[in-house]
């Protein structure tokens, strides 16, 4: 397929652009096969929006007498509003970028395509190698082993090549395993307590079925990280309706009487489907500014997104209490093992690891719990907040993954070294970037497109120094303890930064954070010159006493 048999127009003159917070602007529209790009008349080209066709989320058309409307609404659940004087213009650029943004064709999007205006210093998709990180969990304990089973993804198209699992567990035995988990997503380790050293594994649902049936390898799997006479948790994220409706299409839990050495526990989280309508009913709250303020508020919290942010957090902070006080293995599971159960594992960790409240550690975690895990961006993401797709895949686990992290961010400021601008870059980036860290469902693809060759990873542009000092949080103060967030209902805020951002000016907030910044620099330096003085204050004093100017004790 050529582009330019989907672009019916390439250029339009004397249209005006109108964002939120600005008067509108004059200028040109150009639309290549990856991009509109607007050129404002009398403007610096710095100036200029690129907008990349898969960042647009759904496109309206309302004509008018003296200029037709032209409504692009966008991913990150901004609005842009172009007036164009010839209707026919305005139609066949409606149609081009319709065309444009729903190319389904992996080997057609811009990242295949983009080439870095910048020096990559550090190859993103080595940054954070699994097998290093795999390697530093299992030099915590010698009863764990790294293993290639599931080499050239023969096994499970959803894990990466490379696992840790028991070492008391053959490979013969994991081949079993997977085949009674569904898309043979076996039980795998996904952290272990440095100081408990109790694990926290994930997987798919066993496929048990209304009979109940049994797999002793699976069981022989699991039971294997618990000690005699321990308990372990089994924590299943579905509620018990949707767990039931499962059981009778094959699925469901581990029988009790197989697995006695675990305890049970339900996560109520709703299906990802039901996550995506409660994001669709924030947006348009957040959008409808003629709502009266009672009515705003209660239509806020009909769309239940809140809800799900509660739900999600204190999953997380249960299956970070049964590691951290009771010293229990956690084994997490949902349906397939590829949403709410990554959603789960993540935020634990986050609670429980000071490393994931670093930036690199951040970084590791969302390479290795989500992109390399086997959360399917592509489905999730196909539209955000204005549409829906034909296959209906689409679900915001991410987003609220990262909005409970900045959940966390907003009642413990000090312990995360990075700002909410890191999260809400990735927000954005994880919906439609330039480069290929987010473009798959899973490793597999990658490999088949040859995802890591072909493209820039997103960690190669965000770790640049000059780009990570404003992702830095100035308040920072390293906290080596589990996080324990409050959970209630009243401790949860909606997320201004990416929900309120296009109806409330950020820039004040922005410039206070910048002032903080700066103040924070002026404290480190005028701490460093204090030192200084006191250093040389005392090798004054030494000097005196050495020539019987003062006596020993003495001090000037």
């Amino acid at each position: 397929m050529d582009f330019a048999d989907l672009i019916r127009v390439t250029q339009i003159g004397n249209v005006s652009l109108k964002r939120q917070f600005g008067e509108p602007v004059e200028g040109v529209i150009c639309i290549t096969g990856h991009h509109l790009i607007f050129s404002p008349f009398n403007q610096k080209k710095e100036n200029e929006l690129w907008l990349q066709h898969s960042f647009v989320d759904i496109t309206d058309f309302r004509p008018g007498i003296n200029s037709s409307k032209v409504y692009l609404k966008l991913k990150n659940f901004e609005t842009l509003e172009f007036g164009i004087v010839s209707a026919e213009d305005a139609q066949n650029m409606l149609h081009s970028i319709e065309d444009l943004c729903n190319i389904g064709d992996i080997t057609l999007r811009y990242p295949l395509f983009y080439r870095p205006p910048f020096q990559i210093l550090e190859d993103g998709w080595e940054a954070f190698s699994l097998e290093r990180e795999l390697m530093q969990m299992t030099q915590l304990s010698d009863e764990w082993r790294l293993t290639r089973i599931n080499e050239q993804f023969k096994v499970c198209p959803t894990y990466p090549t490379l696992l840790i699992v028991p070492m008391s567990i053959d490979d013969d035995v994991l081949l079993k395993a997977a085949t009674f988990r569904q898309g043979n997503r076996f039980p795998v380790l996904s952290y272990l307590h440095p100081a408990t050293r109790a694990c926290l594994l994930r997987s798919a649902q066993p496929l048990c079925g209304q009979g109940g049936k049994r797999n002793r390898d699976d069981e022989r799997l699991v039971n294997a990280v618990v000690s005699s006479g321990r308990k372990g948790y089994i924590l299943d994220t579905r509620t018990p309706p949707v767990q039931k409706q499962h059981q009778t299409k094959g699925g469901g839990s581990e029988p009790k009487d197989h697995y006695a050495q675990w305890k049970y526990l339900q996560a109520f989280l709703e299906r990802p489907s039901a996550l995506h309508d409660a994001l669709v009913s924030l947006v348009a709250a957040v959008n409808d500014t003629k709502d009266a303020k009672e009515r705003w508020i209660n239509r806020l919290e009909s769309c239940q997104w809140l809800s799900r942010v509660q739900e999600a957090l204190s999953a997380a902070a249960l299956v970070a209490q049964c590691i951290d006080h009771e010293s229990a293995p956690v084994l997490i599971h949902g349906q397939e093992g590829v949403d709410t159960t990554l959603l789960v594992s993540s935020l634990a960790q986050v609670l429980l690891s000071s490393d994931a409240r670093k930036v690199n550690g951040f970084a590791a975690l969302i390479e290795r719990e989500w992109v390399q895990a086997g959360h399917p961006f592509r489905a999730r993401h196909l539209k955000s907040a204005f549409a829906r797709s034909e296959p209906g895949s689409e679900a915001p686990l991410f987003l609220l993954f990262l909005d409970c992290v900045w959940q966390m961010i907003r009642q413990f400021p000090c312990s995360f070294e990075f700002n909410e601008q890191l999260l809400i870059l990735l927000f954005e980036h994880s919906y439609s970037s330039e480069f290929g860290t987010f473009l798959c469902d899973n490793e597999k693809e990658r490999a088949d497109y040859s995802i890591k060759s072909r493209t820039v990873s997103i960690w190669s542009y965000l770790l640049r120094p000059e780009l990570l000092q404003e992702l830095m949080n100035p308040i920072y103060e390293p906290n080596t303890n589990a996080l324990w967030p409050s959970v209630a209902p009243q401790s949860m805020a909606l997320w201004e930064g990416v929900f309120l951002r296009f109806q409330i000016d950020q820039s004040p907030k922005q410039a206070m954070w910048k002032e903080i910044g700066l103040i924070r620099e002026q404290d480190v330096k005028l701490r460093s010159k204090v030192n200084l003085l006191r250093r040389q204050l005392l090798e004054l004093q030494k000097e005196a006493v050495e020539n019987g100017l003062l006596t020993p004790g003495e001090s000037c």
